[in-house]
């Protein structure tokens, strides 16, 4: 049995890195009806590799048409592109302060450092009044433009004084001045932060409230980033114990296969093509054995040993997805994994049924891995493999080797 769960521990291990060296073959970044416009002011229809980029690009691959070569084209030579009903980048000369939040790094100064930099910015609101956004890794910038005017930065920066964290909400003003509206007053400024949804709501009201048209470059990309999926299976479980100080009572509780039930919640992050989430499963498991013994020590002669482990796991992980097409993909799982047990014990006793000693189950957290397989956004199943690990981590002189392989099904309900 423990030779079994050893070699689907292997195949698990193997194929996860087969398909994470693999991700090209995997993938739903897919080359989309898209434009560019070049140096010379013309607009060239294409297909655009669309990345969903979280940070703002510098370049992006192209073909002219689906049996043409994949072309490169960089910031020095294009003015503004787009994936069409998706997204809108333009190039343009701007100001920006790139000051660090993070405290070790942050200025003494309120005033933004302004550097001037070429860069594509993503256009969010596009009308009267524009609204564009800058990422790069931890750094979010937003800029507006009013009709014809310049593109300006909207100015937000944390600085410490006297040992502080201050802010420098200049953006504020600068909204509720340039955005003359009956319907915004100071109370939508006071609450307003320096967030792409905030903006975007002023923005909004602002194109309500003057009756212009506008396009939501956003609005036009609704994804769903949340899943609440049902997660039954059966876990193949072996437990080994020893006593540590004199190998007495040493156990192997052999395998065998329990239900378990979970519900997952999937947070998916909202870039690269929705191709990373964050999972959380609630999970209820139990595992069950005894096991008799020759043990001249004993009065009776034998020792019974007897595990009932239950608990509620709580796995925190990592999800990968792999598009084979639009309604399949694989996936694999690395997830930390904190136990939960209850009214959970380890007890040897005589033959007659006089408990000798009984130990307290406290397992330590352990990582698991998995891959698996999703169908339509609905159905699942997953070999998922949870590394060796120690129930009884409340005692010194006790050690105990815990593994368990799970196969899981899931019917996601939204």
């Amino acid at each position: 049995m423990a030779t079994n769960i050893e070699h689907m521990r292997k195949q698990i291990i193997v194929t996860a890195l087969i398909i994470i060296s693999c991700p090209e073959s995997y993938s739903q970044i897919i080359f989309e009806n898209g434009y560019f416009i070049d140096e010379s002011n013309k607009k060239n229809e294409c297909l655009i590799k669309n990345v969903d980029w979280k940070n703002n690009p510098l370049g992006f691959e192209y073909k002219l048409t689906e049996n043409e070569p994949v072309l490169v084209a960089n910031i020095q030579k294009v003015k503004e592109f787009g994936i069409n009903n998706v997204s809108k980048y333009i190039r343009v000369k701007v100001n920006i302060d790139r000051s660090s939040d993070q405290i070790d790094k942050m200025s003494s100064e309120r005033n933004p450092s302004f550097k001037e930099e070429l860069l594509f910015l993503k256009v969010l609101i596009e009308g009267q009044a524009s609204l564009f956004q800058y990422v790069d890794s931890n750094l979010t910038r937003f800029f507006y433009k009013l009709n014809d005017s310049e593109i300006n930065p909207l100015v937000y920066k944390k600085y410490l004084t006297d040992h502080k964290i201050a802010e420098n909400n200049s953006f504020k003003q600068e909204l509720f001045v340039k955005l003359k509206c009956k319907e915004i007053d100071i109370s939508d400024i006071k609450h307003l932060r320096y967030a792409e949804k905030d903006l975007e709501r002023l923005f909004a009201k602002y194109y309500t409230c003057t009756g212009y048209n506008y396009i939501n470059y956003e609005s036009k990309q609704k994804k769903d980033l949340f899943n609440l999926t049902i997660r039954p299976g059966l876990n193949y479980s072996s437990l080994k114990i020893q006593d540590l100080i004199t190998g007495s009572e040493s156990t192997d509780f052999g395998s065998n296969v329990a239900v378990r039930f979970g519900i997952e919640a999937e947070f998916i992050l909202p870039f690269n093509k929705n191709k990373w989430s964050l999972i959380l499963e609630p999970t209820y498991q139990y595992y069950k054995s005894e096991q008799s013994k020759n043990a001249s020590y004993v009065s009776g002669g034998i020792l019974v040993s007897k595990v009932d482990y239950k608990s509620i796991v709580l796995p925190l992980g990592v999800r990968h997805y792999f598009y084979l097409n639009d309604k399949s993909k694989l996936f694999a799982n690395l997830s930390y994994v904190i136990d939960f047990a209850r009214n959970s014990t380890v007890e040897f006793s005589r033959r007659d049924n006089s408990v000798l000693s009984s130990l307290e189950i406290k397992s330590k957290p352990y990582i698991a891995m998995g891959v698996g397989y999703k169908f339509n956004d609905t159905y699942s199943i997953e070999m998922r493999y949870g590394v060796s690990r120690n129930i009884l981590g409340g005692y010194s002189f006790w050690g105990s080797d815990c593994k368990t392989m799970t196969l899981v099904f899931g019917y996601s309900l939204f």
